[in-house]
């Protein structure tokens, strides 16, 4: 079992820039695919980014394509936000997923969710 903790939200201004990171209780690498979702106000939660257990393949939603980059390390998961838009406003959680044979933009096989980190772009 894994636990997941989010840092690095906050507010900033559109056209910049944040860092999110997740850190894990146990070493995530070869043993978890990993994930980012959001969920802006009135909104459902979606899948932003995803990596593989090793890391080799990524998957990005088509909104955030370009602008941010996930990656990962043994114990924490990374997602770089450049060119951030107000759109981009909403809670982020990272997420872990095994068994998993690709990086996945689905919640779905996520079991394990860290509670969030806010992030707020203002225009």
């Amino acid at each position: 079992q894994v636990q997941l903790v989010e840092s690095g939200g906050g507010s900033v201004q559109a056209g910049g820039s944040l860092r999110l990171s997740c850190t894990a209780s146990v070493s995530i690498y070869n043993s978890y695919c990993m994930g980012w979702f959001r969920q802006g106000p009135g909104k459902e939660r979606e899948g932003v980014a995803a990596i593989s257990r090793l890391g080799y393949r990524t998957a990005y939603a088509d909104s955030v394509k370009g602008r941010f980059t996930i990656s990962r390390d043994n114990f924490n998961l990374y997602l770089l936000m450049n060119s951030l838009k107000p759109d981009d406003t909403a809670m982020y959680y990272c997420a872990a997923a095994a068994p998993c044979t690709a990086p996945m933009l689905s919640s779905n096989g996520y079991g394990y969710w860290g509670q969030g980190t806010q992030v707020t772009v203002s225009s």
